[in-house]
């Protein structure tokens, strides 16, 4: 398996895509599949599928999917309408945000710990700026508060150790098996690195 992100083979894009697609399903919302211990792997989701997957078009059908699941747990009534107002939609942008970022990380990945950095800063960032879009967007458009900047920014420190948190546990959890796979397919086909050894 090629180290090379994203993914060149089709069949190794699919395979991967499902897997993500799995995630999303067992840890998004309350519903028939969700793991209730595990917080939601949304925002890795979109980062990992950035990284991971070529095609643009998965990224709107990893977006319907996470629709179809937040609007089904509202009409099982496992979750009330409280967040699933007319600020839903500034989930587009959020999630392209970590999709455009997990693209941009993509350039800069190696299987060497020098990637560990670099993959850090990019997951601040990337994590910071959906915040802001995610979270501000509801806090102003939700109709929920009475917004402000003033109350807008504690909820930034409040939320955003939580989001990095969990975005990069899943995304290390990822990539880590990723590498893991990697090198042992090489040791099994004898890679040019033990041939040189």
């Amino acid at each position: 398996m090629s180290s090379v992100l994203p993914f060149k083979r089709t069949s190794t894009q699919w395979i991967v895509g499902m897997a993500l697609a799995v995630l999303m399903v067992c840890t998004r919302g309350q519903h028939f599949a969700s793991v209730h211990a595990l917080p939601s792997a949304s925002w890795a989701v979109f980062f990992l599928a950035g990284v991971m997957l070529r095609r643009w078009w998965i990224f709107a059908l990893f977006f319907v999917l996470a629709s179809v699941l937040d609007f089904g747990s509202l009409a099982a009534g496992t979750i009330t309408d409280w967040c699933l107002s007319p600020a839903y939609w500034v989930l587009v942008p959020a999630y392209g945000t970590l999709w455009m970022c997990g693209r941009f990380y993509a350039r800069w990945h190696e299987l060497h710990w020098r990637s560990v950095p670099r993959l850090a800063l990019v997951l601040l960032a990337s994590v910071f700026f959906t915040y802001v879009i995610s979270g501000g967007g509801y806090y102003m458009l939700s109709r929920h508060y009475a917004p402000t900047l003033a109350g807008f920014l504690p909820r930034i420190a409040h939320y955003y150790p939580h989001w990095l948190g969990v975005t990069a546990g899943y995304t290390g959890f990822v990539l880590a098996l990723h590498a893991a796979i990697t090198f042992a397919a090489e040791r099994m086909v004898g890679s040019p690195r033990s041939a040189r050894a």
